[in-house]
């Protein structure tokens, strides 16, 4: 579930805009009246999103986006001439007065478009390092001379070993290295 952070001047806009996603099914887990508390909120968490308000009685939206962590994207509920130009990449706009189904229906897009980038992420190999990639190497290149095989052929055979013996190949090509020496 995507963490929502509501933050607004007004406490009681706060509270209806967290009311009505809630009752979109949303889980709010915090409200905000000042960019502080907001920016406070978002270090606890690993990403989600901030349905804000345009002015803050510290700072502007446009300052809570820019100290905005990682993994976190904006929702700027305000009246259209109070942005003018194109928005960030990671702010997305509502115009005033708002219409309960389009804030529903673009958090709801909002929160789809994240649990589709982490398992985007998440479906992403592991690079391997430096060190590990020269074992390997090292591995492929003792097969290759003491068993004849070309180097597609080594590595399917450590990659082979490392499943039966489920292991990664990293292990498997220290195994292998320690076995030949």
């Amino acid at each position: 579930m995507t963490n929502i952070i509501v933050a607004f001047s007004k406490q009681e806009d706060a509270k209806s805009i967290k009311n009505i996603l809630m009752r979109g099914g949303f889980q709010v887990v915090a409200v905000c009246t000042s960019g502080a508390q907001a920016l406070n909120s978002m270090e606890d968490l690993n990403g989600g999103i901030i349905v804000s308000g345009y002015r803050f009685e510290d700072m502007l939206y446009q300052s809570i986006c820019d100290y905005m962590p990682r993994g976190f994207e904006m929702l700027l509920v305000a009246s259209p001439n109070r942005f003018g130009g194109e928005m960030p990449r990671n702010i997305m706009s509502l115009p005033m007065p708002l219409k309960v189904c389009d804030l529903v229906n673009t958090v709801e897009m909002m929160c789809q478009d994240q649990i589709r980038k982490k398992r985007k992420a998440r479906q992403q190999p592991a690079r391997r390092s430096d060190e590990d990639t020269q074992v390997i190497t090292k591995a492929k290149e003792l097969l290759m001379d003491r068993n004849g095989m070309t180097e597609a052929e080594a590595h399917r055979y450590i990659q082979k070993c490392s499943m039966d013996n489920g292991t990664n190949m990293v292990e498997t090509a220290q195994m292998v290295i320690s076995l030949n020496i």
